[in-house]
């Protein structure tokens, strides 16, 4: 019996709006079956509802639609791909000032930026902002990107014993960010020129700070206890473990859990173009037309006649359009309402009885 093979990629994703009254979070994964390449793309919006959400989409729909349409290069320039991200995270933060300015009620409204792409083993990414970037490997996980936000300064300062722990907590510029996809200038993004690379069995997790309401412990123990689930099994113990928390303070959480299932060799059933090698172009072509001008196209057309043979003479007849003559109706008698329909071209006929 055949058997589907197992993907290089498990992959996952969740959502959920928390203790809040709107969703201003968005995420994008496209990992197609059969392709050793994959992208995230997931962003925190703010400003408020009819503001934050709008951002958010800005952002991941901007930059996953770039990121896609550069997909068929990943292998071949695997080096250009910081490059992709770079400059689709600044087109994207064009895109948010070109709507800000025309409608000025959503002046003050960003959104955090975290984008991953995978290319088997190794992945590449960039974050803005305070979502987080997890990485867990045999029973140890850590952040891999910067967190853009005050929280790493006030932690820093309870560490230094100028801040009561509980108070660094809650500290109530602990979510302040530092950098923010604004339409403005960015002040800080992480972009690192070499990948990451993964082993078997590592697992990626790409968050909104939503999930950070468990603290990373804990985070941390249900991604080594259910290291083995299904991605989609490790997500559902994420949102239950926060619906547990019942925060009512709870932050939208939106998530994706990436699982490297295997680094096999790729194997390409298509050969590369020997050097030098220049394809033929072919006679079809394929272009767009008016209905209107679908006559004029047909006329064009020339049916195909066989080859003549040699010594052949080949006789051509003209084209013989029969002539096609108007019909009227005449009345064959005053008695009845029958009628027949002769030609209108012919002479009127004798209907009289005995008439020549």
């Amino acid at each position: 019996m055949w058997r589907s093979p197992e993907p290089r990629f498990d992959v996952a994703s969740a959502i959920c709006q928390g203790g809040r009254d709107y969703q201003e979070d968005a995420i994008v994964t496209d990992f197609p079956f059969g392709a050793d390449s994959g992208v995230v793309v997931l962003a925190d919006g703010m400003g408020g509802h009819a503001a934050g959400d709008v951002a958010s989409k800005i952002v991941v729909t901007e930059v996953f639609s770039e990121l896609k349409f550069e997909s068929a290069n990943f292998a071949d320039f695997e080096q250009e791909i910081p490059r992709f991200l770079t400059e689709s995270a600044s087109n994207a933060n064009s895109y948010v000032r070109d709507h800000v300015k025309t409608h000025p009620e959503t002046r003050g409204m960003g959104a955090t930026l975290v984008s991953v792409v995978l290319i088997e083993n190794r992945m590449y990414w960039m974050s803005i902002g305070d979502s987080p970037l997890y990485h867990y490997r045999a029973g140890k996980m850590q952040q891999l990107n910067e967190d853009h936000s005050m929280a790493p300064q006030i932690d820093f300062m309870v560490k230094q014993g100028l801040l009561d722990e509980e108070a660094g907590k809650n500290h109530p510029d602990r979510n302040c960010l530092t950098s923010v996809i604004l339409g403005d200038r960015v002040a800080k993004s992480d972009c690192p020129k070499t990948p990451f690379e993964l082993q078997v069995g590592d697992i990626v997790v790409v968050s909104s700070d939503g999930l950070q309401y468990l603290e990373d412990p804990k985070i941390q123990k249900i991604l080594h206890r259910y290291r083995r689930k299904k991605a989609a099994e490790i997500a559902g113990y994420l949102l239950e473990a926060i619906e547990t928390l019942a925060d009512p303070d709870q932050d939208n959480c939106t998530f994706s859990v990436i699982k490297l299932n295997h680094n096999k060799p790729v194997i390409r059933a298509i050969r590369a173009k020997p050097v030098g090698h220049f394809d033929t172009p072919t006679k079809t072509v394929t272009r767009v037309v008016e209905l209107d001008d679908t006559d004029k196209v047909a006329a064009k057309v020339e049916p195909k006649t066989a080859e003549p043979k040699p010594d052949t003479a080949i006789k051509t007849e003209p084209t013989v359009i029969k002539e096609v003559k108007p019909l009227k109706k005449v009345e064959i008698s005053d008695d009845t309402n029958t009628s027949e329909e002769v030609d209108a071209a012919a002479p009127p006929a004798k209907i009289a009885a005995g008439g020549k």
